[in-house]
């Protein structure tokens, strides 16, 4: 069973000081990893060590070695609201993020009306002040509409609260038009996140285009249609200068196009979605729709290399790509069922198969989901240090369970980790020193 905070009206903070004794403290802001004590008073970190004293009227919560570390960070969540209600709220992908983890969530523009208007990103934060219990920040759409034909008022929407633009699902294909995007948003500071998709070249595609694919008689994506796209972006942020973010990448050749460009110095960053990690073209199996996804899963050859460029820090930030879809669409053959997953539940659990695994380091994995999608969106948080917000997640990465779609608390249920063994539970998720999320075991 789990219990849930009821959402956060007003104020915060936990007014009562919280103590978090024998904790395994993981900072992914410093790359460390020691054993101690954690205060949380007014809602930030008052102190982080060996030898924390307890005011007298704090709530001691005994760790037993559990990890306590920044609360996750979540850049690509699309949350529904608004118009689309019917397959996620801010509430209850909140719910879902509280469950995972995760502390602020990063809302996409696709939502209907796209949020390409001050309005709508002043909407989505009055809205998410009402009604969920996590961050929320709004990402706005780079293109009116999302049409990928005339740029949005991106200073107005920065003033309003927008931490980023994006083009959301699809690329902005218009190359002059992406010129002057990152160009106009350059001068006001503000990250461009575009999807990497030469839709021309996926066509009617819809998984990698591999043996895989033709013995499933299934028409291919090939990877061609991601790497002409970066590369051009490539070429545009060196001639800009402008921030530029690749949305999701999902192949080996992604990489290697990443790499050169930051050996000529162009300074950009890049995503990758965690199913992208974790799965690859043959967990499809007999046309299991919950993983058709764009970008769709790559051979496993192309999922060791994005492990490895994440290992190496070519690779920034891991994404849940959390993309709510219903029974209606996704109960399809898979040529006609809809793109997406949810993911904010699952996130950390199935990004500690890698830590299982010996790819990676605890606080380097940590880092791509808390320490540094902060310091892209310009955000607070992701790190241990006194003064710091109180978005924490305690967890056990050893603690086993089995994911089941019917106990998510997403309003959709197509994850795709449905019966999938997990290693790795969050116990407790604080927002501002107060809990969101606890696990009550049955």
């Amino acid at each position: 069973m789990k219990s849930f905070a009821e959402p956060l009206l007003g104020e915060r903070a936990n007014p009562k000081p919280l103590l978090f004794r024998g904790a395994r403290l993981v900072d992914p802001s410093a790359g460390t990893e020691t054993h101690g004590d954690l205060l949380v008073r007014g809602g930030k970190i008052e102190a982080c060590g060996s030898d924390v004293k307890a005011p007298a009227d704090a709530e001691v919560i005994d760790c037993n070695g559990a990890v306590l570390a920044p609360g996750l960070i979540d850049m690509q969540v699309h949350a529904g609201e608004p118009g689309l209600e019917h397959l996620e709220t801010l509430g209850s992908a909140s719910m879902a993020a509280a469950a995972g983890g995760v502390t602020t969530i990063a809302c996409m523009p696709c939502t209907n009306p796209p949020i390409d208007d001050p309005a709508l990103v002043d909407f989505v934060q009055r809205r998410a002040r009402d009604t969920a219990i996590v961050n929320v920040v709004p990402i706005a759409a780079a293109t009116r509409g999302l049409q990928g034909k005339e740029m949005t008022e991106i200073g107005l929407l920065k003033e309003a609260g927008a931490v980023a633009v994006s083009s959301g699902r699809e690329a902005i294909s218009n190359s002059g038009l992406m010129r002057r995007l990152l160009t106009y948003a350059r001068d006001f500071g503000v990250l461009v996140i575009n999807a990497v998709e030469d839709r021309d070249l996926a066509g009617g595609g819809v998984m990698n285009e591999s043996e895989a694919a033709t013995r499933l008689g299934l028409a291919g994506i090939p990877v061609a249609a991601e790497t002409v796209m970066l590369d051009r972006d490539l070429r545009l942020a060196a001639l800009t200068g402008g921030r530029y973010h690749a949305g999701q990448i999902s192949a080996a050749e992604s990489v290697e196009a990443l790499r050169a460009a930051r050996k000529r110095g162009v300074p950009v960053t890049c995503g990758v979605a965690i199913a992208h990690l974790t799965l690859n073209e043959y967990d499809i199996g007999a046309y299991r729709t919950f993983l058709k996804m764009h970008p769709p899963l790559r051979t496993e050859d192309d999922r060791q290399a994005l492990v490895a460029a994440l290992a190496d820090g070519t690779i920034d930030v891991i994404v849940s790509n959390h993309d709510p879809q219903d029974v209606d669409t996704k109960r399809q053959p898979f040529a006609e069922a809809s793109d997406g997953a949810i993911g904010l539940e699952t996130l950390l659990p199935a990004a500690l198969r890698l830590y299982h695994a010996g790819d990676i380091t605890l606080p380097a994995l940590l880092a791509a989901m808390s320490s540094r999608p902060a310091k892209l969106l310009g955000l607070p948080g992701g790190t241990l240090e006194t003064g710091s917000p109180a978005d924490l997640v305690l967890f056990d990465p050893g603690a086993p369970w089995i994911v089941e779609a019917g106990s998510l608390s997403s309003k959709s249920k197509n994850t795709p980790y449905e019966d999938a063994r997990m290693q790795g539970r969050i116990l407790r998720t604080i927002v501002a020193g107060r809990t969101v999320y606890e696990y009550a075991p049955s």
